[in-house]
């Protein structure tokens, strides 16, 4: 029998291509390390986290129906993911990120998300068919949604019917796609998951700490925002209050999808009833986990 999905995934699935070394780099390094390419993207790493706690996502985005796209689906479902509604395109190629990490963090990352971008409103066909849902019976359940789809769909998606009764959980892919969220700001149904630097972004400010970047956000209209600082406290902000947590220290071996990490795994806790303060503990451990190299739950 199959099963209906517990959230739905929305925006990037695609090929990471990743190459860490342990040595400290800057611009013009060339040094010994590791490349893997696994499956990734904002989508994709929140569904994976999402699976591994025992939820079943369903991937709404872009792949297409090359040699890698065929590859990728089919990790895709080996991981548990429902790859049922996922729009495969016959001329648009399979979307790739590429990154490199040091020592000292992230030191460059290129994403090509292009198919994604132009596929447009065609990964939304289910929400808006009947399949999952329609403007007349809006689907209501958890949706995750990342910042790598163009700022004219995500105005959409912020208008749309479809969306009037989602729990909207909403990331951008990247810093400089922070401010295609803006839609959002005054949504009313929309949670932000942003760092400090998006916040900044997203208000036209530098921001020092997690607990001032949720206090300019929420001035700014948003409903609710979690804002993360790194190895710094991360917030939980609403108009009740602000709530500010430390992550606990580790040795950071990677960074790139420890966001989406600590966003999937905030969501799990809040869907099994955590409270706010536990729901972020929780999501600070995981994504200390995460970024450590330890993956256990």
């Amino acid at each position: 029998m199959k099963r209906d999905p517990d959230i739905l995934c929305i925006g990037a699935v695609l090929w990471d291509i990743i190459g860490r070394s342990a040595s400290h780099m800057r611009q013009g390094s060339d040094v010994p390390g590791r490349i893997t390419r696994l499956p990734g993207g904002v989508a994709m790493n929140i569904a994976m986290t999402l699976a591994r706690f025992g939820m079943h996502p369903a991937l709404l985005t872009a792949i297409g129906r090359d040699p890698e796209g065929d590859e990728l689906v089919r990790a895709c479902a080996d991981l548990g993911m429902d790859t049922t509604y996922i729009y495969r395109s016959d001329d648009l190629p399979t979307d790739r990120y590429m990154a490199v990490e040091g020592a000292n963090g992230l030191i460059a990352a290129v994403a090509d998300a292009h198919s994604l971008e132009s596929a447009g409103a065609k990964i939304l066909r289910a929400l808006n068919d009947g399949t999952l849902g329609s403007a007349d019976a809006p689907y209501s359940g958890p949706v995750a949604l990342d910042g790598n789809l163009t700022l004219h769909l995500l105005e959409e998606i912020a208008a749309s019917p479809a969306f009037a009764q989602a729990d909207l959980r909403v990331a951008p892919a990247s810093p400089g796609k922070a401010e295609r969220l803006r839609p959002f700001l005054t949504h009313g149904r929309a949670l932000l998951y942003v760092n400090l630097e998006e916040a900044g972004l997203l208000c036209q400010r530098e921001f020092t700490t997690s607990e001032a970047a949720a206090a300019g956000l929420l001035k700014r209209g948003a409903t609710r925002v979690l804002v993360t600082d790194g190895g710094g406290a991360a917030c939980d902000g609403t108009a009740d209050g602000l709530i500010t947590q430390a992550p606990p220290a580790v040795l950071v071996t990677r960074v790139t999808g420890a966001g989406d990490t600590f966003m999937a795994a905030h969501i799990v806790a809040e869907a099994e009833g955590a409270p706010r303060e536990e729901a972020l503990q929780r999501a600070l451990m995981a994504a200390a986990r995460y970024v450590s190299g330890d993956t256990a739950l």
